[in-house]
């Protein structure tokens, strides 16, 4: 249904995007999803690409542009699209990263334990859906993959999804990091649908093999950057430590809604609870949660007595962020003892705590997943074949899961 609002977004990346459905303009200026505007689409990426300090708001609008294109382009080439659809699958593109907490994947385990965010975008969709009297039936069916129609739920999750395509393009674009920048517009424009299945045509073939390449390249640029990898599992530890002194009794300041995740009176089960009461208490405080509680909360902390939590937040505050060591085999037990005394002596720690300035762990990076929906590419004659098949370039070290190991400790102790 078109809306009687008429309402414009200026975007650096796409230019001018109309909302032109009144049941997207309600979406949007719903608190639930004003909230993204508060949440930084790259975490703590700013600490290494100054410019990255977008919110997950933009990139929900982009994608609603992206897919309108889309829609467009695979109308025009004879797929039965309805009005309806097309409302749904914008509406799940623009509900897609709704249940993200602070700093995104930053925090993605540390705020609610247990709880994806996806699957907290479901629970916000669902309760949107009860405010909203059912009209986002359509939407929600298309994002969980039950519409018969399997291409829409594609254009909003799959190896080539509008998701990707807007993120790639925007984060490239923001953190200055060129080697992001995809061709979406020619993806979209040689988009069809084979045998209920999101395609490529053949002319698109090496801008789709540009899109898996800067793919690979943004992740070990941006979201895996060493640095960054730093600051976030500083963050993580941080949180971790906050919240152990909180449920051992101790007073430890936070905002209003950042203490009830801390001291565990939100959790999991709340969120998945069939008592709607309960459920819509956890979904109120976490809506009200976002950068801002973890940043004031986290200055507060530069003065608390406890010094694993004082000495992790002024290194956070003032970036005197953690070395950070890679390697391709899991890093030696030895070496992390060895790093674990020197925390000790340095900063008169228990031993006990040493894991809060030591700490390990792995990371991986596919570009194209071989076991996922496939990328298929259209020839003229009908034929499907698989991108890696399909392409003259070797695609293998795209497929293969690369596997890092880390360490990351205080420069000062050696």
């Amino acid at each position: 249904m078109k809306s009687s609002k008429n309402k414009i977004v200026n975007d650096p990346v796409w230019g001018f995007i109309e909302l032109d459905a009144d049941l997207h303009v309600e979406i949007i200026e719903h608190p639930y999803f004003q909230r993204l505007r508060r949440i930084k689409q790259l975490g703590l990426s700013s600490l290494v690409y100054p410019g990255a300090n977008h919110t997950r708001f933009e990139h929900a609008i982009g994608t609603m542009h992206l897919v309108r294109s889309a829609i467009e382009v695979l109308k025009k080439k004879g797929n039965k699209i309805t009005e309806e659809e097309e409302e749904g699958v914008i509406a799940a593109l623009l509900l897609h990263d709704i249940g993200h907490g602070p700093f995104s994947h930053a925090l993605e385990q540390s705020i609610v334990r247990g709880v994806s965010h996806e699957e907290l975008s479901l629970i916000y969709m669902d309760e949107l859906n009860r405010e909203m009297d059912g009209r986002l039936t359509l939407a929600i069916d298309i994002f969980r993959n039950n519409y018969p129609k399997r291409f829409l739920h594609q254009l909003v999750s799959s190896q080539l999804d509008m998701d990707r395509l807007d993120f790639l393009k925007r984060d490239s674009f923001y953190s200055g990091v060129s080697e992001g920048v995809v061709s979406s517009e020619r993806i979209i424009k040689m988009l069809n649908v084979s045998h209920d299945q999101l395609v490529v045509e053949v002319k698109g073939i090496y801008s789709v093999e540009k899109f898996l390449i800067a793919r690979r390249l943004m992740y070990w640029q941006v979201y895996l950057h060493k640095t960054v990898l730093s600051a976030e599992h500083m963050m993580i530890k941080l949180l971790q430590r906050a919240s152990d002194l909180t449920l051992q009794g101790e007073r430890v300041p936070a905002t209003n809604h950042l203490a009830l995740f801390l001291n565990g009176k939100i959790n999991a089960e709340e969120f998945r609870s069939e008592d709607l009461t309960i459920r819509n208490r956890a979904l109120h405080h976490f809506a009200l949660l976002d950068d801002a509680d973890i940043l004031i909360t986290i200055k507060d902390w530069m003065e608390h007595p406890d010094s694993v939590l004082s000495n992790l937040s002024c290194a956070l505050i003032n970036r005197k962020l953690f070395k950070i060591k890679l390697s391709g085999s899991p890093i030696n037990e030895s070496k992390l003892t060895r790093l674990k005394d020197l925390s000790v002596k340095k900063f008169g720690i228990r031993p006990a705590d040493a894991g809060f300035f030591v700490i390990d762990g792995e990371i991986t990076n596919s570009a194209y997943d071989e076991e996922a929906e496939s990328i298929n590419i259209l020839y003229k004659n009908g034929k499907l074949k698989d991108i890696k098949e399909a392409s003259d370039i070797n695609l293998e070290g795209l497929t293969k899961t690369v596997r890092k190991h880390f360490v990351c400790y205080p420069g000062e102790i050696i």
